[in-house]
């Protein structure tokens, strides 16, 4: 899907917005997608590299039907090289440097696992939702297609846990089916996208604001690397941004960064450094700002953002207690933003 033919028998890649200008018998950046003979060829659809029930809150998503299941999905490949990937063992697949008009995919892991495997799956486990997610969605984009139509129509959400390149071409064709999205905003550093990501800032800004315009209920996560993204002017300029962009009740994640993959050199992100964050993103006037990665600290909760009452009482992923009811605070009944916020748990 979403390819256009090219001169001199190249493609080009219409899925994210690396636009991959891709030669007959070379890969696309992702190392997934490979141009055959002039015609764009997936090599991960129905082919899992990790299948899961999460917990939605490991998205992480906090307003969407708190404390549900999550069947999540992966294939292997990603369109990010980013330094401190934590799942780079299945994210960063080598791509054969030779050209090859060949069909032979033996450098994907993976296993077979259909789209009604998955609708299937997530029903059993009575999952709320379906999160294509852990390594990155628009790589696999006519996989979770199918799945997110059929998992539509038997009443299962869908969510992209995701880098945030979608095209607006993948945007337009999959909003209909989706219903929510975590999207990555690695800070607001245009040397550090470059380099320690491969990525242009401005493309990642562009891709937010559209989900935000197609109705997809957008939350936003920061991984706050020492040394590259956690000044607090990077910090201000990404609240502010959410805020001005996005709107006032679009959650941030502020998550804490530890040693991965190229980047095992740096010590982990300073806990003060991330409640320092989480002030400047209620300073910004954000409603409901996270801390992430750091199990018991006071930024996990969910707090009315008029009255400021503990209204989510969460412990890691784990939801402690909920007193929203009826998509409202108990208290001063202001309406709490979100989808299902309707409260699922007793005091």
């Amino acid at each position: 899907m979403l390819y256009d033919p090219a001169p001199a028998g190249r493609v080009v890649c219409k899925l994210c917005r690396h636009y991959c200008k891709i030669p007959s018998g070379r890969w696309g950046i992702c190392g997934v997608r490979k141009n055959i003979n002039g015609k764009l060829y997936t090599f991960v659809y129905e082919r899992a590299i990790a299948v899961h029930v999460d917990p939605i809150e490991k998205k992480p998503l906090f307003h969407v039907y708190p404390g549900s299941r999550s069947f999540s999905i992966a294939t292997a490949g990603c369109n990010f090289h980013c330094d401190f990937c934590q799942n780079h063992d299945i994210s960063q697949v080598e791509i054969p440097k030779k050209p090859s008009d060949s069909e032979d995919d033996s450098h994907l892991p993976g296993s077979p696992f259909s789209v009604e495997q998955a609708v299937k799956t997530a029903k059993f486990y009575r999952c709320q939702s379906i999160s294509y997610t852990y390594t990155e969605p628009t790589i696999f984009f006519e996989y979770a297609y199918d799945i997110a139509r059929k998992a539509s129509a038997e009443g299962i959400l869908n969510v992209f846990v995701t880098n945030g390149y979608l095209s607006e071409e993948a945007i337009e064709k999959i909003a209909p089916y989706l219903d929510a999205a975590n999207v990555d905003l690695k800070g607001f550093n245009t040397d550090f996208y470059r380099k320690k990501i491969g990525a242009k800032l401005e493309n990642v800004l562009e891709c937010l604001k559209s989900l935000k315009r197609h109705g997809v209920w957008v939350e936003v996560t920061t991984l706050v690397v020492p040394g590259y993204d956690d000044d607090e002017d990077n910090l201000r300029k990404v609240a502010r941004f959410i805020r001005q962009e996005l709107g006032e009740e679009t959650p941030w994640h502020i998550s804490r960064f530890f040693p991965h993959y190229k980047m095992q050199y740096l010590a982990p992100t300073s806990v003060s450094v991330l409640r320092r964050a989480r002030q400047i993103g209620l300073e910004e006037g954000l409603r409901y700002v996270y801390t992430g990665n750091v199990p018991g600290d006071e930024g996990e909760h969910t707090y009315c953002y008029r009255c400021g009452a503990l209204l989510i009482q969460r412990l890691g992923f784990q939801i402690v207690k909920n007193r929203i009811r009826n998509a409202r605070c108990p208290d001063c009944g202001v309406p709490i933003d979100g989808l299902g916020m309707s409260g699922t748990l007793d005091e």
